[in-house]
This record gives C-alpha cells, structure tokens and sequence, in this order.
C-alpha cells in the first residue's frame, strides 16, 4: 500500500471511469490507494459497481443506469470486430458525456482534481471549461496514438516500416468512418452549449489532458514511442480484483477493506482435486459467447485436461458439462490464477495482467477492441499466443494449448515476467502524478 502523503494536502479527487470490471477496477486500486495517503477519493461510474465501491469505504457517484449495462452486454454487436466501437460510444460513452460533466460541476470545489479514463469525455469537457486539474488514465497502450509503431489497430498491423503518408491516412479514415462519426456531433453539440469551440478527431489528441497523462502499464509492455504527449507517464499494471492479493505482492496490510473475495468452496474443492486447470473465459461483461464457451468444452475433452469456465452469465455455456469441466461465475483472478496451468481469454487488458502476475501462459482470442493489439504483444514478449475470436475451433484451440504447455521457453519467460510486475510500485507513482496536479490548485 502507497504510504500517505507528507507533503501533499488533503484533495479531492473524482475518479470517473466507464466499463466493465477491468475498466473499473484499475480506479479502486487507485481509489483505496489515495485514500490510504489521506484524500477523498470518489469514483464515478455505473452503480452496477455502487456495492462493491461503497463496501471498500470509497465514495461513489453514478453515472447511467443498471438499465444501461445490461443493454450494452446484450448487444451482440458488442464485441464485433468493426461493430462493436459504435455500440461502446453510442450505448457508453456519449451517453455519459453531459452526465460526468455536470457530476464534475457539481462536486468539485477548491480542492478537487480529476484523474479520468480516456473515454470518460465529459471529465475533459470539465478540464476544458471548469480548468479543474485533471489527468487522463489509459488502460491499454491502443488508445494513445502514434505515427511510429502504433502496434494493432483492430485485426491490421501499423508498424514503423510503414510509410508516413500511409499511417496519417489510415488513422484520418478511421476518424472519418467510425470514431468522430459516432463522437463528434454530441460532443461539440454539448461543448457548444457551454461557449466552448468544437473539436475534431476527439481520440486523436484532444483525448489527453495536457497536463497529465497516466498510462497504467508498464514500458516493457508497449515501449513509449517518439510522438506520444510529452506528458505522459508509464507506470505499470496496477492490480485489484477484489482477491486477497489486492494491490500487489503484499497485498494492502491495515486495509482490511481492499480484500472483499476468496475463491468460493466449490473452486478450492475442484483446485485441489488434481492437476491445474486450464481456465476458459471471455470477460466479465460478454454475454452473447455461446460459441467460444461450446468450442471451449471440446477443446477441453479433446485434450481430456481438468478445465474452469468463469462467466457472469452461465446461460451461456453448453447444458451438459463433461466430468473434467467445472463451471463458475465471477472468480477473483489474483488467487485462482496462479494455481492454473493457463488461460484462454478475450485479451482484455485487466485480465491479461492478471495473467502476467500469476506467471502463466496466455492463449487470447480477441473480437475486437483493444484486444487485438493486448494479444500482439503478447506474443511479441513469448508469452503466449493468439487466435481471432472469428477462427476459435477446439481442433485448432487444442493444438495451440498443447503447443503452449509444451514449450518451456514460453513457461519461463512467463514466470520472469512476473517477477517484472510491481502493482504496488504502479499505484504509488500514479498517486504522485495525481498529488501533482494540485500544484496547479494554487496558480
């Protein structure tokens, strides 16, 4: 746990973010940590999440309705390849747009700052009219831009060999035909209302605060290119899943409130009824994955290995379930991964730290999204491999798995980079960076 703060005074910090658990959970990490160093730290989000924030001792203020989340998960557009951008802004993020503005309004006073995800547009809004210091907080290294090595942009490399014309052409269709065509009219519609001129390519750079920018993972991850803000900063994977090991290797001692969750019985029971399993899931928020999870239990007697399938929603899954294969709703990671053999999972970025820390091997089957690019590098670090969610056979999920588990190259490079990953160490200087916008308090 961050120590608290000597020199820095009491703030009040909002903390809007929106998504699914691994975009929420990143700002409890932070949250419970600048609590701990003696702020007020508020998390706006979807009160899906108002429980488990108000039972960490947090404050929480909603944005949307339980409504929304479950109109957004059932949307089977959600994790389409080129669909599934449209559904996140039009049922998330423009939505939210005015709400986390006038929250922000609302809320802040002499002493308040704003440490906000990329999406969350309306706590820019807020920097651009209220001058409230703020920082933005980018979870997955796909949303900050660059015309070097930008990595995958959906399913299509953009790499430093291709030529400059090329790079600034593709990103200025992908603005034209997806980003600023679902963003740009809201956006300055409401801008407008409050005298403020419009912007254009809304995630191109006007995303970034330019004060601050917090990149929550670490460099060996997605190394800092030539062209990104100057202001930002890599601080690492920050790690908090409501498991026991909640914000790091040492857990948080004297905050009994950061652990909320223990593996149920019934995983401890099929854990320690043989060998490691290997885990099968698509992301806390995927409900429309019938496929993958009936591809997932024939991989599973294909092999013939003990397997877990997590989901939140187990209406999902085949009706009858071989004898090797055990099925769970939400299981914190920190605790059951580091006791499986491997995971075969969408690439989301929270889950693949997840992955990182418990020293296992990766198979990612990304759809869409940042999962593209998360599962690239993986394999670029020999952590793991991948296959598109759209190619995802057991024929073809058996022959990778067996090809992971038999590569000892893979397995070792995978416990060394957990040894690289320090939650602790990423929470505590993204709590400096938030502390040093209030220097910005008293100009």
């Amino acid at each position: 746990m961050p120590a608290p703060a000597i020199d820095s005074k009491p703030l009040r910090v909002l903390l809007p973010t929106l998504g699914s658990a691994g975009d929420v959970h990143p700002f409890i990490a932070l949250g419970l940590a600048l609590r701990a160093r003696g702020h007020r730290a508020t998390i706006l989000t979807n009160p899906y999440f108002q429980p488990l924030i108000e039972r960490l001792g947090l404050h929480f203020l909603p944005v949307g309705t339980l409504e929304d989340v479950d109109a957004a998960i059932a949307d089977p557009n959600l994790w389409h390849p080129r669909k599934g951008f449209e559904v996140v802004a039009q049922r998330v993020m423009v939505p939210a747009i005015e709400e986390i503005y006038r929250l922000i309004e609302r809320h802040a006073d002499a002493d308040t700052v704003v440490a906000a995800s990329g999406i969350s547009l309306g706590a820019r809004i807020a920097q651009d009219k209220l001058k409230i210091p703020t920082a933005t907080v980018h979870l997955q290294p796909a949303i900050v831009r660059t015309l070097v090595d930008q990595g995958m942009v959906g399913n299509m490399r953009i790499s430093a060999s291709q030529p400059m014309w090329f790079k600034r052409a593709f990103f200025r269709f992908v603005d034209w035909a997806a980003i600023d065509r679902n963003l740009k009219r809201p956006l300055n519609d409401f801008r407008a209302t409050l005298g403020l001129p419009a912007v254009d390519r809304v995630l191109h750079k006007w995303v970034h605060s330019p004060q601050c920018v917090i990149c929550f993972f670490p460099e060996w991850f997605a190394a800092r290119q030539p062209d990104w803000p100057p202001q930002t900063h890599l601080v690492g994977f920050p790690l908090w899943d409501g498991g026991g090991t909640a914000l790091g290797d040492t857990g948080a001692p004297g905050d009994t409130g950061s652990s909320v969750m223990s593996l149920p019985a019934e995983a401890e029971e099929f854990l320690n009824a043989g060998e490691p399993p290997v885990i099968f899931t698509p992301g806390s928020a995927a409900a429309t994955m019938q496929r993958f999870f009936a591809e997932s239990v024939e991989t599973a007697r294909r092999l013939d290995v003990r397997a877990m399938l997590v989901t939140n929603f187990q209406e999902q899954l085949p009706r009858d379930l071989p004898r090797n294969v055990r099925a769970f709703g939400y299981l914190p990671f920190s605790e059951l991964l580091p006791r499986a053999a491997l995971l075969v999972y969408h690439g989301g970025i929270g889950t693949l730290a997840q992955t990182i820390r418990a020293g296992i091997p990766h198979f990612a089957v990304p759809s869409g999204h940042d999962q593209f690019d998360n599962a690239w590098r993986i394999e670029q670090l020999g952590l793991g491999l991948s296959v598109p969610q759209a190619r995802y056979r057991s024929n073809r999920a058996a022959k990778t798995i067996r090809s992971i588990l038999a590569d000892p190259r893979m397995i070792r490079r995978s416990r060394e980079y957990a040894a690289k990953t320090d939650s602790a160490a990423a929470v505590t200087r993204a709590c400096e960076l938030v502390e040093g916008l209030a220097v910005r308090l008293d100009k």
